[in-house]
């Protein structure tokens, strides 16, 4: 029986496989898998979020680009932020500029017409000393209740502290200064610097040269007036055949500056806005009286009256408003004291006979200001502000 069963049996790799498979196996199989799915799970999730961002980026630039979200604040310190009004009229004039840096500043010229904020037209009173101010308390008086149509502009010696009151109009108005030389150019430069400072003020129309021993003849509002309406500058440009003007010229200005465009003329000038700033930007002409006007030409006295004359003779008067006395002859005007100054002398400034034309008329007002005055005439003035002068 045996013997026939022995065909019915199957070799060992036909005999199937009943018993269950490798628990360890299993779990090797399925961990794989699950590592797998977190993979392909984790790639789709970092693919989609890129998408996404990248959507979100364009779509949230475009709709902030018309319709902001975010409102931003200022977070710059006071000095570091760009504040309108001190743009059209700084508060502080201390500054670090160079005169290059400064000349570029001021000379810029709004294209606009109309200005973004209610302008009323100031006279600027450019004072350069040496030192001390012997005049201020009459010039306080002067500018006393006219706060907003004048402004005060001070040039010294680079180290020099003006000691006034903190209720006078020259307390912190001292630009920053450079040594001057009497004779030399440095004195254009400290005209310039002036002018700058003074043009930083958008507000300021009118500018007026001044020294420590110039006096006003009239009072504020006579002033005023006469200066902003005035059609023309006040800068003394002439040309005589003497030593003292056709002796001065340098022959090495040609062709530039000729002979028949010399001119000479009084330092105290008085300039409208447009004129300053043309005065300023110049550096052509300047550069050639900086190079020959040396070392007796004095082109403080050569320079803006050639200037002018040259390129903008109808806008100037050919005087001055600063009335000054020569008839003693000499390199420097008389002096008066305080036993020179009276209510008559005061007067006679005022109406010396001289004729002059203002806004094509003919006046007898042709002098707002004075010098040279000592420190001593003070007192007199002082007495005086509320008859002959009137302020």
């Amino acid at each position: 029986m045996w013997g026939d069963m022995k065909p019915m049996l199957k070799s060992q790799e036909e005999i199937p496989d009943y018993f269950p498979p490798s628990p360890r196996k299993d779990w090797s199989i399925g961990l794989v898998k699950l590592v797998t799915i977190l993979v392909i799970f984790m790639a789709g999730l970092v693919i989609g979020l890129a998408i996404s961002a990248h959507f979100g980026r364009y779509y949230n630039s475009q709709t902030d680009l018309f319709f902001p979200s975010t409102m931003y604040t200022s977070t710059c310190g006071e000095k570091d932020c760009m504040d309108f009004k001190s743009f059209v009229k700084p508060s502080n004039l201390m500054h670090s500029m160079t005169d290059q840096q400064l000349n570029w500043r001021a000379s810029l010229v709004p294209k606009m017409e109309e200005f973004p904020f209610n302008r009323v037209p100031k006279v600027a009173f450019l004072f350069m000393t040496r030192g001390p101010l012997p005049f201020a308390p009459l010039w306080d008086r002067f500018f006393k209740g006219h706060n907003g149509l004048f402004s005060v502009y001070v040039h010294t010696l680079p180290d020099y502290k003006l000691n006034v009151s903190k209720d006078s109009a020259f307390y912190g108005r001292q630009i920053p200064s450079e040594e001057v030389s009497w004779g030399s150019v440095s004195l254009v430069d400290a005209e310039k610097r002036l002018l700058a400072n003074a043009l930083l003020d958008f507000s300021n129309e009118r500018f007026v040269l001044l020294s420590e021993s110039c006096i006003p003849v009239f009072n504020f509002p006579t002033v005023y007036e006469y200066l902003i309406n005035s059609v023309q500058s006040y800068v003394e440009s002439y040309f005589i055949p003497t030593p003292q003007c056709e002796g001065r010229y340098n022959r090495r200005m040609a062709p530039h500056i000729t002979l028949n465009q010399w001119r000479k003329g009084s330092e105290w000038f008085e300039l409208n806005r447009e004129l300053a700033i043309n005065v300023l930007a110049d550096f052509k002409y300047y550069s050639l009286f900086r190079k020959h006007c040396r070392p007796s030409c004095y082109p403080d006295e050569h320079y803006i009256p050639t200037f002018l004359h040259k390129f903008y003779g109808e806008l100037n008067s050919n005087r001055t408003v600063t009335w000054v006395d020569w008839s003693r002859g000499g390199p420097h005007p008389a002096r008066y004291g305080a036993i020179n100054v009276t209510e008559k002398f005061i007067l006679s400034i005022r109406n010396n006979g001289t004729g002059c034309m203002y806004n094509g008329r003919p006046t007898t007002v042709c002098y707002l200001f004075a010098r040279k005055f000592a420190p001593s005439a003070l007192e007199p003035l002082m007495n005086m502000t509320s008859t002959v002068l009137e302020f």
